[in-house]
């Protein structure tokens, strides 16, 4: 029979393509015998930070219980041994959002309603306004522009950040990060979903991929994948092995890749099974961004008929 530091080993040998190196612990070993115990500790080992290691363990500790074996070959993927619904809109935080179309597509994210009217004429499916400014006046004025630049074409307008405004506008929808949903009570989430509005939020990791789920979203962007200078990241890029494990875990909700994604990654991400993948360099940074989106959207589609 196996010690658990041997269980901890085969756990490492066969989920290597898991393992980053920041926030790595080389000297976690089981505290027990349990599966929490090995599988936290080779968690830990892979450089899954604490709270995220918790959730693998558990969900581990669970796998094992309902099959009457641990598996060290076997990484957890079944939403049952996380806790969480097989299907979206199953949530305990109330009502689900309104749902939104399971492949998103290409999805870009654009810093002016300028942007939006150009990437929506050039047959982008989704865009999301990431407008930054500290003037309440230019940021409504700015999102009643890009409501209106989409008028009459396919694409499907997220607003990032204001989501009172995006209520006001009448946008499609609204993008949060973690640090907005924890500044929401229930009630402003509830104005958010009585509106209509689809909700997206943004994930990073195991722990926060449950909480969101938590409130029914409408899509989980996961992320960040690749190093990104969008904005400063507390966790490091995740890397496509680890996109791979989330996707299959979420493989029912919605799922938006996010973070550094050029056309060479394309193939991939699309190879996780996410249905959408956000770029924002790789258009806004083009010399020619329509022919940009142009060649990045025919790329996607095609991978994902492979």
């Amino acid at each position: 029979m196996s010690t658990p530091l041997e269980l901890m080993q085969q756990i490492l040998r066969h989920h290597a393509a898991l393992g980053l190196d920041s926030n790595a612990d080389r000297q976690a070993v089981p505290a027990d015998a349990s599966p929490y115990a090995v599988c936290y500790a080779a968690a830990r080992r892979l450089g899954f930070i604490p709270t995220d290691a918790e959730v693998v363990a558990s969900a581990w500790q669970r796998q094992s219980e309902r099959t009457g074996r641990f598996a060290a070959e076997c990484w957890p993927c079944d939403p049952l041994d996380f806790g969480i619904a097989e299907q979206p809109g199953q949530g305990v935080a109330g009502p689900a959002f309104a749902p939104c179309p399971h492949e998103l597509g290409l999805y870009a994210v654009l810093p002016s309603a300028e942007w939006v009217a150009r990437m929506a004429r050039a047959g982008l499916p989704t865009v999301q306004l990431r407008f930054k400014s500290q003037d309440a006046t230019a940021v409504r004025a700015e999102i009643r522009a890009a409501v209106a630049a989409v008028q009459g074409t396919a694409s499907l307008l997220f607003i990032n950040d204001h989501w009172r405004e995006a209520i006001a506008a009448g946008a499609y929808g609204v993008h949060l990060g973690q640090e907005d949903l924890d500044q929401l009570s229930a009630a402003e989430l509830g104005e958010i979903r009585d509106a209509g509005l689809r909700l997206g939020l943004s994930t990073h990791g195991y722990a926060e991929m449950l909480r969101a789920d938590a409130v029914n979203p409408s899509y989980l962007a996961l992320g960040a994948v690749f190093p990104t200078t969008l904005k400063a990241m507390v966790t490091p890029p995740q890397g496509t092995g680890r996109l791979q494990a989330y996707a299959r875990l979420m493989r029912t909700r919605s799922l938006v890749a996010i973070g550094g994604i050029s056309a060479e990654q394309l193939p991939e991400i699309a190879a996780s099974g996410v249905g959408s993948v956000a770029v924002v360099r790789a258009i806004t940074g083009a010399e020619q961004p329509e022919a940009s989106a142009a060649a990045l959207l025919q790329r996607w589609d095609a991978l994902q008929k492979i």
